[in-house]
């Protein structure tokens, strides 16, 4: 522990900073502490079912340059946590569905993954949260028995790590689990989950996790096309929808999906838990009967969502909650099964390219790129530090003019 609280002092991430206020200080904390796992409104899912991406080290580059800080992968890869370590880029990782029985059943695995998958990386590498499964209720119920239990022991772990205020617990859901969209008000959860969903969202509740959806109007827009607007899921101007029973007005079909979200969760009795878009996107190529999965489609709707994050507003119904999304995905990956369309969401090619222009650079191989990266990278470094890295640009350039 001396070794670690020296690493934090010389590193000076506030990650360190929370966690060794935490491991100190827990003692003093309420039982149930709330803790934020997103910075900001815009994060980005790391996918990686494809044999043709960028290293992790070259990820992390790339995320930076974008300024991306939050990002989401679906499993706790060692290449990819290591090559995350003081990056302070903000990472949720996850535990699959096939994990969920074990850890479910026996307290101590769930102790002997979080503290091989967690608490080995922290703080040098700012694990924020862990999403425990994905999509679990809603389709078949494989797993769906198995989840508050795997929820509850991770959780359990986390506390007895002293962790809670550091790592935030949470599970996303597609729409599946509800049973009416539309008009937002309307919506409740399916009667066939509401059994796992209700105590679910009751253990969320009193350890303050927000109700994670996955939201994609690109799907909505695929399964209906005939009575939705393509402009109303794109967010280009259109009249948009009224809903009658709130009289709220929506412009755009996110923020109709999330409020669909707040209405399911005050009809279930939560009216005060927070929703977080943990995947939304659209595809850019699809096949013939997925004629909306285009290069501009794509690329209107990632940048005007990232245009309506950036304003930091609520929604219709919820106006003080800011909507935080995260991106679906960093790269296209070819592995993924199902239609075309599955296999192109990412805003980047696996070689580091854009698929299209939304304002973020793609992977930089020059070396001037790099030595203002570095610079960038250094911002909070001592004077020793910059002084290295400005001495390394003007030889650089010196040797430039001096040919």
């Amino acid at each position: 522990m001396t070794k670690k609280l020296s690493s934090v002092f010389d590193k000076g991430y506030y990650c360190y900073y929370d966690y060794i206020l935490d491991y100190y200080f827990g003692f003093f904390s309420p039982a149930f502490v709330t803790v934020q796992a997103f910075t900001g409104t815009y994060g980005i899912n790391y996918g990686r079912i494809a044999n043709n991406l960028p290293s992790p080290d070259e990820v992390v580059t790339l995320l930076k340059a974008a300024k991306i800080r939050n990002v989401r992968i679906y499993d706790a890869d060692q290449s990819v946590l290591k090559e995350f370590s003081g990056t302070g880029l903000e990472i949720v990782v996850g535990l699959p569905n096939g994990n969920l029985r074990d850890v479910s059943a026996d307290g101590d695995h769930a102790m002997n993954w979080v503290q091989d998958n967690v608490l080995a990386y922290l703080p040098d590498t700012c694990i924020r949260g862990i999403a425990i499964g994905n999509e679990v209720l809603g389709g078949s119920d494989q797993f769906s028995g198995f989840l508050l239990g795997a929820v509850k022991n991770v959780y359990d772990a986390v506390n007895k790590l002293k962790l809670s205020d550091v790592v935030q617990i949470t599970t996303a859901h597609s729409q599946a689990v509800f049973a009416n969209s539309f008009p937002p008000s309307s919506c409740v959860f399916q009667d066939n989950v509401v059994q796992y969903m209700k105590p679910l969202l009751e253990f969320f509740s009193q350890i303050g996790s927000p109700f994670c959806l996955n939201a994609y109007p690109f799907l909505a827009y695929m399964y209906d096309p005939e009575h939705i607007d393509i402009n109303y899921a794109l967010f280009l101007p259109t009249e948009g929808a009224n809903d009658p029973k709130t009289k709220l007005h929506y412009d755009n079909l996110l923020d109709a999906q999330i409020d669909a979200a707040y209405a399911a969760l005050e009809d279930a009795g939560f009216k005060k838990m927070e929703v977080i878009v943990t995947e939304t996107g659209w595809a850019s190529h699809g096949d013939e009967n997925e004629s909306a999965a285009t290069v501009n489609n794509a690329r209107t709707y990632n940048y005007n969502l990232r245009k309506r994050l950036a304003k930091m507003k609520g929604t219709p119904l919820r106006p003080k909650n800011v909507v935080r999304a995260y991106v679906f995905a960093l790269f296209n990956e070819n592995l993924k099964p199902g239609p075309t369309s599955e296999r192109n969401f990412g805003l980047f090619k696996p070689d580091g390219s854009i698929s299209y222009d939304i304002g973020f650079p793609g992977l930089k191989s020059s070396s001037a790129d790099s030595l203002l990266l570095s610079l960038k990278d250094n911002r909070g470094c001592g004077w020793c530090g910059c002084y290295t890295i400005i001495l390394t640009m003007a030889t650089a350039f010196l040797l430039v003019f001096s040919r």
